[in-house]
């Protein structure tokens, strides 16, 4: 599942990492790989032996990047380059039995989606409909032309809500993480 925002919205990596708590269970935990212009985010204290299993594994198999277990995720943080799409291929597997949610600025989504070693199958977009529902409409057109299942979250999470989910400790997803979830999971 792709993650990205239209225009200036604010809160998809929030979303983002809502979205892979809501996609957590209790054995197998999801992959998080954020392509970002911020920091590699750091293991937290507390995380799942999944999530920790899952870090072992991209790190073994991703010596140079940068994996952290967070709570009930694993994140991987790459540059915000179409470099860095080979990591994200050579990642993808490794959460073969989880979920994989991949945050991107919308630069990059184009050239994402023209890799062929990453078939997403849906996107999640955080838009802001008043300033930008033309251009939303647009990347929704575009995206349903591929086959992808769409949601748009007009609104971010709450804040409360998503420094938890950047945690990975969201216990509950807020009612708008969970309709997205349903939307690019059921159709």
């Amino acid at each position: 599942m792709l993650v990205t925002r239209t225009g200036a919205a604010q809160g998809s990596r929030a979303a983002a990492a809502a979205l892979a708590c809501a996609a957590s269970e209790p054995d197998r935990a999801p992959l998080l790989i954020d392509l970002g212009e911020g920091r590699a985010a750091r293991s937290t204290l507390v995380a799942t032996a999944g999530a920790r299993a899952l870090e072992e594994r991209l790190a073994a198999h991703l010596p140079e990047a940068a994996v952290a277990s967070r709570g009930c995720f694993c994140q991987l943080t790459l540059a915000a380059d179409p470099q860095a799409f080979g990591a994200v291929a050579a990642a993808l597997p490794l959460a073969r039995e989880s979920a994989a949610v991949v945050h991107l600025p919308p630069a990059l989504l184009r050239p994402l989606l023209s890799e062929p070693r990453i078939r997403p199958s849906a996107a999640v977009l955080r838009a802001d409909l008043a300033e930008d529902r033309s251009l939303t409409a647009l990347a929704v057109r575009d995206l349903l032309e591929l086959g992808m299942r769409v949601a748009v979250l007009k609104r971010p999470p709450g804040w409360l809500a998503g420094r938890a989910a950047l945690l990975g400790a969201l216990p509950e997803p807020p009612s708008v993480i969970r309709r997205a979830w349903t939307v690019v999971n059921h159709g």
